[in-house]
C-alpha cells in the first residue's frame, strides 16, 4: 500500500475507535457467559475481541455472518491489527452489537482463524446472505484500491 493509502487507513482507524461505544471496551474486558452464537442470530454487527500479545482485549464491532452450523465468517482488511492478533492468538470473543459495539447480548468464547483463499466462497455465501448486495457496494467505495482482504472464521469455543 503506498504512504498515502497508510494514511488515510491509519485516520479512520482513529476514526472508528473515538466512535466507538465505552460498553464495548467494558464488555471486552468482561466474562463470556454464552455458549455457543445463538445470540448473534437476527444481529448485523458483532463485537469481535480480540487479543493483544500483552493479553490486552481489543473490541472491534464488525459485519458478520452465522451459517447454519454455527460458524461466525467476517471479511477484513488483511493488514488490519485485528487480523494480525488473531494470527497470533486465535482466541477471541463476540458478542451481538450496535455499529458502535455497544452490546446487545452475551458474550461467548470462541476460536478463529484466517481463511486460506480457496476456502472464502462460503464464507462470501454467508455475508452476502446477511446483508446483501448493499455491503458489497460498501466495501468497493470505503476500501482503497489494491488492498488485500480475509475472511475470518470463528468457531465457538
Amino acid at each position: 500500500m503506498s504512504a498515502l493509502g497508510d494514511r488515510l487507513t491509519g485516520l479512520s482507524n482513529r476514526m472508528y475507535d473515538r466512535m466507538r461505544d465505552p460498553a464495548a471496551f467494558t464488555a471486552a474486558r468482561g466474562e463470556a457467559t454464552a455458549h455457543g452464537f445463538a445470540a448473534l442470530r437476527g444481529a448485523k454487527y458483532c463485537l469481535l475481541v480480540s487479543y493483544r500479545r500483552s493479553g490486552e482485549p481489543v473490541p472491534t464491532p464488525v459485519w458478520f455472518g452465522l451459517d447454519d452450523e454455527g460458524r461466525l465468517y467476517v471479511r477484513s482488511e488483511a493488514d488490519v491489527g485485528k487480523v494480525k492478533r488473531i494470527r497470533a492468538n486465535p482466541r477471541v470473543r463476540v458478542a451481538p452489537a450496535n455499529s458502535r459495539g455497544k452490546p446487545t447480548g452475551p458474550l461467548a468464547e470462541g476460536t478463529a482463524r484466517v481463511l486460506a483463499p480457496h476456502e472464502s466462497a462460503p464464507a462470501e455465501l454467508v455475508l452476502q446472505a446477511n446483508y446483501g448486495p448493499g455491503r458489497k457496494l460498501y466495501e468497493a467505495l470505503g476500501a482503497p484500491l489494491g488492498v488485500e482482504r480475509v475472511y475470518l472464521e470463528v468457531t465457538p469455543a
